[in-house]
C-alpha cells in the first residue's frame, strides 16, 4: 500500500472545497488548477469551453505528465464544477469523515477526485516510482448536462482509456454497462376561443397533449429501458380554449437502438394525437448523451480488476442508468473506467467524505498507474 500525506490532501480537500464553483462559475477553480500545474513546471492546456456554454471564464484543462514506464497510457478526470448549494462551503473534519457544516453540499463531488489526482502526483514525484504515460483531465459543467465534456478538443487526448474519479459509494464496483439518454421537449399547438361561448371554434393543445401522453407507456419499459415525463406546462383561464402546451420527456437505454425505439413510438404518438384533434406539433429531440459500455476485454477494465483484487476487493460488474462525462468520453471512442473516492450522499446537504475509503481508492489507482497489467 502507498501510503498518502493526510494532513496535505485534508488541506488541499479544505482549501479547494472553499472556491465556490457550482457549474457555469468555475473560473476561479480553473485558476486555482492552472496556477497550482505551473507552478510545478507542466504545461497546462486551457481550452474556452466556459464562454461557448455561456458561464465565466473557466476552460477545461489537460496536462500531460510523460511517461516513465512501459505500457498503455492513461487520462484521469474530475470536474471541477459543483451542484448546489455550493456557495461558502464551510468544511468540518471529524474521526475521519469530511463533511459540510450542514447548510451546503460538501463538494466532494468531485474535488476528492481532482484532490486526488494531485496527492498521486505529489507522490509519485517524491517516491521516483515509474509510472505510466499520463494525461489529467479536468473538465467544467458536468454536473449540469456534461458541456465541458461536449465542448472539449479531443485531439488534446493521445490515449484510448480514461480513468474517472467521479464515483460515489463504497469500492468494488465497476461498470458493466451505463445508459444513454436523449431528451425531448414536444410542444402542441391549437388555437385559442371562448371556453364557455364557442369552444367548438378552438383546438385544444391540451387535449391533444394528453392524448399523445395516454398512447405510449412510461416509466420502466424492459429491464435495460427507462422513460418519464418531467414537467408539462401550459394554458391560462378556464374560460380559454389553450391554444399551446409543453411536456419534456427522456428515454434512456443501454443502445442507441433502444432509445431510438422508444423516441419513434413517442412521436408517432404525438403526430396521431395532433390529427386527431386538429392540432400541430413541434418535437425537439437533444441526443443528450450516448451508452458508455466498456471494453470488458480492455486493458483499462483488466488493470482496474487487478487493482481492486489486490485492495481486498471481490470487484461486482453493474449496470447503471446514471450518466457523466464518461458517457460523452465513450461516444468519442474512449474506453472508460472509473471508481468512488468514498464520498457519499452526493447533491445533499449530508454529504461527506470517508477518507478510509479514500485512501482505498487511492491505493487502485496507484496500481493502475505504477503497475504492469497482468
Amino acid at each position: 500500500m502507498m501510503q498518502y500525506n493526510q494532513e496535505r490532501v485534508l488541506s488541499r480537500l479544505i482549501e479547494m472545497i472553499q472556491i465556490d464553483s457550482v457549474s457555469y462559475q468555475e473560473g476561479p477553480m480553473t485558476d486555482y488548477l492552472q496556477k497550482y500545474f505551473e507552478d510545478l513546471g507542466y504545461e497546462v492546456y486551457r481550452d474556452e469551453a466556459g464562454k461557448a456554454i455561456g458561464g465565466d471564464h473557466a476552460g477545461n484543462l489537460v496536462i500531460h505528465i510523460p511517461g516513465t514506464m512501459e505500457g498503455e497510457s492513461i487520462c484521469i478526470n474530475a470536474h471541477q464544477d459543483t451542484v448546489e448549494p455550493g456557495i461558502g462551503i464551510k468544511p468540518v473534519f471529524e474521526n475521519g469523515i469530511l463533511k459540510s457544516s450542514g447548510d451546503t453540499i460538501l463538494a466532494a463531488d468531485d474535488k476528492s477526485g481532482i484532490a486526488m489526482m494531485m496527492e498521486l502526483l505529489d507522490v509519485l514525484k517524491e517516491t521516483g516510482t515509474p509510472h505510466r504515460d499520463l494525461y489529467f483531465l479536468f473538465t467544467i459543467c458536468e454536473e449540469n448536462g456534461m458541456h465541458g465534456a461536449k465542448n472539449f478538443d479531443y485531439s488534446k487526448l493521445p490515449t484510448k482509456n480514461i480513468f474517472s474519479l467521479d464515483g460515489a459509494g463504497n469500492l468494488g464496483n465497476m461498470l458493466k454497462s451505463g445508459a444513454g439518454k436523449d431528451a425531448l421537449t414536444i410542444t402542441f399547438h391549437g388555437k385559442k376561443a371562448h371556453g364557455g361561448i364557442e369552444p367548438e371554434k378552438g383546438v385544444n393543445a391540451i387535449n391533444a397533449a394528453a392524448s399523445a401522453i395516454s398512447r405510449v407507456k412510461f416509466g420502466r419499459i424492459d429491464p435495460e429501458t427507462t422513460s418519464n415525463i418531467g414537467r408539462i406546462e401550459g394554458g391560462g383561464a378556464t374560460n380559454i380554449v389553450t391554444d399551446e402546451v409543453t411536456f419534456t420527456c427522456e428515454v434512456r437505454s443501454h443502445t442507441q437502438e433502444q432509445i431510438q425505439a422508444q423516441v419513434d413510438l413517442i412521436v408517432e404518438a404525438c403526430h396521431a394525437a395532433a390529427e386527431e384533434f386538429g392540432a400541430t406539433v413541434d418535437i425537439d429531440i437533444d441526443h443528450f448523451c450516448p451508452p458508455q459500455k466498456p471494453n470488458p476485454d480492455g486493458f483499462l477494465a483488466k488493470a482496474t480488476y487487478q487493482a481492486l483484487v489486490k485492495e481486498g476487493y471481490t470487484p461486482e460488474f453493474v449496470v447503471s442508468n446514471g450518466s457523466g462525462d464518461a458517457n460523452i468520453f465513450s461516444g468519442h471512442g474512449f474506453d472508460c473506467s472509473g471508481i468512488s473516492t468514498g464520498m457519499f450522499d452526493v447533491h445533499t446537504t449530508n454529504e461527506y467524505l470517508d477518507m478510509e475509503i479514500f485512501q482505498k481508492a487511492f491505493n487502485v489507482v496507484w496500481h493502475i498507474m505504477t503497475e504492469q497489467c497482468e
